[in-house]
């Protein structure tokens, strides 16, 4: 019973971490019995599936785009998307900020990393990151506002390992928090950890996890 599962995991949460209920692939009733029993925050993997998603759901829930996102799908989601979690090229901000001008918003994101050591994952490392931030094409976009990073751990049963990873992940972020964010009180999130590795994430840093098949079963 998911009202069940959800609440085992929140037990699980320190109050200042946000739980993002990773609902892809999963059907509207699963989503609503989760809101049902208090869930506001939604994570998913592909836009259009948001966007339908979105229409039939509450207006109150905070959707989290978690996946890899192409520049072209931003428009669909401009208008109602609370944050981006997959945010790893100076050219996606582009496009996210020229959609959320149009929409007539500030759209929150964050830079994603590249921590783990699988080629299947995505992110920056920290000199491109630092690079982008850098630069004047950076310092031109008025309607995003970076929130924070991203990463996820490799996927291995190596608890060492995947702390360690996790602690690169804090370390960019204190990073990019001293030399870039320091006055900017939105700069805050660090999201990591999934529901095979979130307590390891939430011991170093994480103040955002994405919990799927622990809330909704596996796919």
């Amino acid at each position: 019973m998911i009202k069940e599962k959800l609440k085992v995991v929140r037990d699980e949460i320190p109050q200042h971490v946000t739980l993002i209920a990773v609902s892809k692939t999963k059907p509207i009733e699963d989503l609503q019995a989760a809101y049902d029993a208090g869930q506001r925050h939604f994570g998913e993997n592909k836009v259009q599936e948001m966007v339908e998603k979105a229409k039939q759901l509450p207006t109150d829930i905070h959707w989290h785009l978690i996946g890899h996102l192409q520049t072209n799908k931003v428009k669909y989601m401009a208008g109602f998307v609370n944050l981006i979690h997959g945010v790893d090229s100076l050219k996606l901000m582009e496009e996210i900020n020229k959609q959320a001008k149009k929409a007539g918003r500030i759209q929150d994101i964050l830079l994603q990393f590249y921590i783990a050591q699988e080629d299947t994952k995505f992110g920056l490392n920290l000199q491109e990151a630092m690079e982008i931030l850098d630069s004047q094409s950076f310092k031109q976009l008025k309607f995003i506002q970076v929130c924070g990073v991203m990463g996820m751990a490799s996927n291995t049963s190596d608890h060492n390992q995947v702390a360690s990873e996790f602690r690169t992940l804090k370390q960019f972020f204190e990073t990019l928090k001293q030399n870039y964010f320091q006055d900017q009180p939105c700069f805050k999130e660090i999201s990591m950890g999934m529901s095979g590795d979130y307590p390891i994430a939430i011991a170093n840093g994480s103040t955002m996890v994405r919990v799927g098949s622990k809330i909704f079963g596996g796919r």
